[in-house]
């Protein structure tokens, strides 16, 4: 994130008067860390609210959000390599079974994959809320909570 430009002070003059603007020398260095702050803590609630909504077998994908993302940074980041297919719930292949002894054991996908064109299927039993673009399902029933707690935070800080 970018800070906050400390702005330069300034003097307009007229005929008979002239008015001097002196800004407080840490102006930009607060309203950085003011800044920094509320985006650390919408960073955090947007993990902390997709959970319910974020696909999960194991957790992996949802800890992954927090290993993948720099708190404060505004951008949340999945880095597993599956979590783009999960995300956009659509089914990439092919994915070709293994076997052994007539028994399914796994599943080998070659490094090129294309759109299988079908869409994912996700397991609610863990969390009923599951789905694809979990990010945009969460801001639409969480969004307002987000944004009061940042402007909370907002008005404690100033």
């Amino acid at each position: 994130m970018a800070g906050v430009r400390q702005p330069n002070n300034a003097a307009i003059r007229a005929q008979l008067a002239e008015v001097r603007l002196a800004w407080k020398q840490t102006f930009g260095r607060e309203q950085t860390d003011r800044f920094t702050t509320v985006q650390k803590f919408i960073d955090s609630e947007c993990i902390r609210l997709m959970v319910p909504y974020t696909p999960m077998r194991n957790g992996i994908l949802m800890k992954n959000a927090v290993m993948g993302t720099t708190i404060g940074s505004g951008l949340v980041v999945y880095n597993s390599p599956y979590a783009r297919y999960q995300y956009y719930g659509v089914v990439y292949g092919p994915n070709i079974p293994i076997k052994k002894n007539g028994r399914l054991v796994g599943f080998y996908s070659p490094p090129q994959k294309h759109s299988m064109n079908r869409p994912l299927e996700y397991d609610t039993s863990r969390h009923p809320k599951a789905q694809k673009m979990w990010f945009e399902a969460m801001k639409a029933d969480k969004r307002e909570q987000i944004l009061r707690g940042a402007a909370a935070i907002a008005r404690r800080n100033r």
